[in-house]
């Protein structure tokens, strides 16, 4: 699913450029991807784009966000630590938080790992028609052992 994400990520610039379910599927299944993968990112955008209507709550910035077990385990350390760090760094408010760990409990696949999580956020970004910075972009695909340090 994850594959199908990136590459409607890579292709279209804003969800309501693509196609209508349909017309997509067709298209994504020509690309190669196999019909179960695509029924499954569609599903999983459908969730995503009654998220993105929702945005807008009543959430203070300043509040702090207390993670369940539930995930906890689904997250792990490392991804919300990512979470946290997007938050700190004041491009992840409350509202996309939220929409982040909602998607991510939709995918149901046990533990996410952060590359995952990662996809996530920017399709969270993509839904809402908003580019994320070029720094955060960095963080979101440039791999840390890749990075130079100057």
């Amino acid at each position: 699913m994850f594959d199908v994400l990136v590459y409607l990520y890579e292709n279209y610039w804003r969800p309501d450029a693509c196609p209508d379910h349909r017309q997509l599927s067709r298209k994504l299944s020509a690309v190669g991807f196999e019909s179960d993968e695509i029924q499954e990112a569609l599903s999983w955008l459908d969730g995503l784009a009654e998220s993105a209507q929702a945005v807008g709550g009543t959430q203070d910035a300043n509040s702090m966000r207390i993670y369940t077990d539930v995930e906890r385990e689904l997250l792990g350390e490392e991804s919300i630590g990512f979470i946290s760090f997007l938050e700190s760094a004041g491009v992840l408010p409350p509202a996309m938080r939220e929409m982040v760990i909602d998607r991510a409990s939709a995918v149901g696949t046990g533990r996410m790992d952060l590359e995952e999580v990662k996809i996530i956020v920017l399709m969270v970004f993509w839904s809402l028609g908003e580019e994320p910075d070029a720094l955060i972009l960095d963080e979101l695909f440039v791999d840390p052992q890749d990075r130079l340090i100057h």
